[in-house]
């Protein structure tokens, strides 16, 4: 378990005398995305780093939001959002997980949901508190926490080889120790962006044993909800006893629906947890995405669901990915959700990320950013929301590369 540790997904600081930046947020420069994107346009690369799709969304929900804007809805919507998304929010946690929400005080439309961590812990840290998080991590935690001027504790996810699965788990120790008493919340992240875990039963109930013994929220990232591979099932951890009344349950339709540029995402939570957390949203955005609001709705009530077109071609290009770079010699560790496939070089893996374009005219992303300790230095994360043929092309360019 580490505490706070180097800045995260950044590839480089200036010193603290040479920049009029707040010492907080002071090694969050230029993020390593920032760098391989334009490492991939200056050599003509494939990016299988950043993770976008390179597709559009289903057609009709598009439709839905050019529709939208030539009838007006172009102006502020409500701060909670509209209430026809709302109620399509609520009444998609009821089908699909059993969870009833008050659209009216318990559901909160944000600016994705990158905006509605943010605005969790924001509303949830002091300064100086702590917030308990599996390593690696999404880069946006890490400057949250630190906006909020409180700490971040890590409990590492470990890869976990055996025959009848290759994936990551955590000690159960260390996430109990990692608790102190500054610690407000544990920020869990399922399906888990980069290494594509999808967290089990059990082990929910392990971080939910946690939360109701210390009295702490969660906040629960669940934007890859619906991209969960193999027939599994993603499981929110508000579904656990004893939970509803302390999560704040986070989705996302840019992930669901593959328009992430659209940057609607939402919170569910109860009342006092969601006036929290829109207490500090209403002043980072206000609102966002008048148009697509009403799309989302539309989107979210769909039946058979758009998601799952989405998810069953995710598979196929995951499997199509994976099978590609095991074919090369890479030690692949096979996603069971989300964008991304992590490959273990076994050596250092920013310096493999740093020639790959030149090299090969692929971009990948060092894992290593995700994390606070050294535990990721070998790894290398691979995104493959990508369309078949522009994978196929990545694999035939890594074919003379060395694993």
């Amino acid at each position: 378990m580490t505490t706070s540790g180097r800045s995260p997904a950044s590839s480089g600081e200036q010193p603290a005398s040479s920049t009029p930046l707040v010492a907080r947020m002071q090694g969050f420069g230029t993020t390593i995305f920032a760098e391989m994107s334009a490492l991939a346009l200056a050599t003509g690369s494939i990016n299988l780093g950043q993770g976008f799709p390179d597709t559009d969304g289903p057609e009709d929900l598009l439709v839905d939001a050019i529709s939208a804007i030539r009838a007006g809805q172009n102006q502020y919507p409500p701060g909670l959002g509209i209430l026809e998304l709302r109620e399509a929010i609520a009444d998609h946690h009821r089908r699909c997980y059993g969870l009833a929400y008050d659209p009216a005080s318990e559901v909160l439309v944000t600016a994705g949901a990158t905006e509605a961590v943010a605005a969790a812990v924001l509303a949830l840290a002091d300064r100086d508190d702590e917030i308990v998080m599996f390593e690696p991590y999404y880069d946006s935690y890490a400057a949250a926490i630190a906006l909020a001027g409180a700490r971040r504790r890590v409990v590492t996810l470990r890869r976990v080889p055996n025959a009848r699965a290759d994936g990551w788990s955590f000690d159960p120790g260390e996430l109990y120790a990692a608790v102190t008493d500054r610690t407000k919340a544990v920020l869990l992240n399922t399906p888990h962006n980069p290494t594509g875990k999808v967290f089990g039963a059990a082990e929910l109930e392990v971080v939910a044993g946690l939360a109701r013994q210390h009295d702490l929220y969660v906040i629960a990232d669940e934007v890859y909800e619906h991209l969960v591979f193999d027939g599994r099932r993603h499981i929110p951890i508000a579904s656990l006893p004893g939970m509803r009344e302390r999560t704040i349950m986070i989705g996302s339709a840019g992930k669901s629906f593959s328009v992430t540029g659209w940057k609607i995402g939402w919170v569910a939570a109860p009342p006092e947890l969601t006036k929290a957390v829109r207490t500090v949203k209403q002043f980072l955005t206000y609102v966002n995405g008048a148009p697509f609001q009403p799309a989302i709705a539309r989107a979210l009530a769909a039946q058979p669901p758009h998601h799952e077109a989405v998810r069953q071609r995710l598979q196929a290009q995951r499997d199509q990915l994976c099978a590609g770079l095991a074919e090369l010699g890479f030690d692949v560790v096979r996603p069971e959700g989300t964008y991304f496939a992590t490959v273990d070089l076994h050596r250092d893996a920013v310096e493999f990320c740093r020639e790959l374009p030149g090299t090969a005219g692929v971009v990948a992303i060092p894992s290593s950013v995700f994390y606070d300790s050294k535990a990721g230095d070998t790894y290398v994360r691979f995104a493959f929301c990508k369309r078949p043929e522009v994978i196929g092309e990545a694999l035939d360019r890594l074919k003379g590369v060395s694993p």
